[in-house]
């Protein structure tokens, strides 16, 4: 598979803020793919940076625990190559950011928690070109199992309204309808329960329909103005109308299912898409029929400077995706979890510019 014109070689003299960095924290995060990958390897994504090029990177990770900020810096230049991505329209990268929230939640339905999180139904199918019946919509990767065969699964008005009432799937039941909802949008949260113990859910699968974000709903329908679109803004106007709230967010048809998942480390996010868990400030999703998991990718946002007040110049990993994460310059930032790193990750949408780091020996013996 040839290296995509879409990455031109650069030198790490040409990253802005690279050697400011502190590329530990970014190592640490790799040596997790690193790890994992002993088990299953990552696919290898469209754009020409094939797994089995990172063999060398990963084994010299895995025999080391942890380096220094200098170590770290030579690690990185000593098994990558950077490359600018040039995005499909020539113009510049987008980033966002996304968290884990933390709500109080309850293990059983009462008058003030009542709103439920719900665990994959059995009726549930992963499907595929190999089973998808003709005439489904070719976006759709779940479908519902019936007598008469596999159909479009229940979009968020009809399981809301009570599609999957009496099957036993709620994992736990929040306060809020909106608190609910953006733990669907972020795919994961840390729960708070009666008893003082933590738990945490995870993204498990989801009904199947197109993503669609109540920011641009909003804009389009003149409630707030596209460039002020922030999950603040969204989360304030659903305050000031609580009237409106299940007109806009049952809009969004898409509808997530979560599996329960253990707190081992207070320190890291949520294990996601590439199977370790979420570094904050140092682990990125991007997409994935693209990119390949576990690609280092240095971001220059100078715009964004939510996360520590400094324009944004740092390495990541990528290890997480999503169904709005389109594109070769795309990535999502992830910022931690909890209201701090919500209030972070809220306000993220920055150009950027994206380097690729590309193991050494398949950049050098690109064309």
């Amino acid at each position: 598979m040839p290296l995509s014109p879409a990455f031109q070689i650069v030198s790490f003299a040409d990253l802005p803020g690279w050697i400011a960095d502190d590329q530990s924290g970014a190592f640490e995060a790799f040596r997790r793919s690193a790890l994992y990958v002993l088990s299953k390897p990552y696919r290898s994504g469209a754009l020409g940076v094939v797994f089995s090029s990172f063999a060398e990177a990963y084994e010299a990770a895995r025999a080391t625990k942890s380096l220094t900020h200098a170590e770290a810096k030579a690690f990185f230049e000593i098994y990558f190559v950077p490359a600018r991505i040039v995005p499909e329209d020539s113009g510049s990268g987008l980033v966002t950011g996304f968290y884990e929230p933390e709500v109080e939640a309850s293990p059983v339905r009462t008058e003030r928690f009542c709103v439920p999180l719900l665990s994959r139904p059995a009726d549930l199918v992963d499907i595929d070109d190999e089973n998808r019946p003709d005439g489904m919509d070719p976006y759709l990767a779940f479908a519902r199992q019936t007598e008469a065969g596999l159909v479009e699964y229940f979009d968020r008005t009809a399981i809301e309204t009570g599609a999957l009432a009496g099957q036993n799937l709620e994992i736990a039941w929040l306060e809020s309808k909106v608190d609910a909802f953006f733990i669907h949008v972020q795919g994961a949260a840390r729960l708070h329960m009666p008893d003082g113990s933590l738990r945490r859910v995870t993204y498990a699968a989801k009904s199947g329909q197109r993503f669609s974000g109540p920011g641009k709903m909003l804009a389009d329908l003149g409630e707030i103005p596209l460039s002020e679109v922030t999950m603040q803004s969204i989360r304030a106007w659903l305050a000031r109308n609580p009237d409106r709230v299940d007109e806009i967010l049952q809009r969004n048809r898409s509808y997530i299912f979560f599996r329960e998942a253990p707190v081992d480390d207070p320190a890291l996010g949520p294990i996601a898409a590439a199977k370790v868990p979420l570094t904050p400030g140092r682990s990125i999703a991007v997409d994935r029929l693209l990119h390949t998991f576990g690609t280092p990718f240095f971001i220059d946002a100078p715009s964004l400077t939510s996360f520590g007040g400094k324009p944004f110049r740092r390495l990541m990993i990528a290890q997480d995706t999503g169904s709005a994460i389109v594109g070769a310059a795309r990535g999502d930032l992830f910022a931690g979890s909890g209201d701090e790193a919500g209030e972070i990750a809220g306000v993220v949408r920055n150009e950027a510019d994206f380097f690729a780091l590309i193991p050494r020996a398949l950049a050098e013996a690109a064309p």
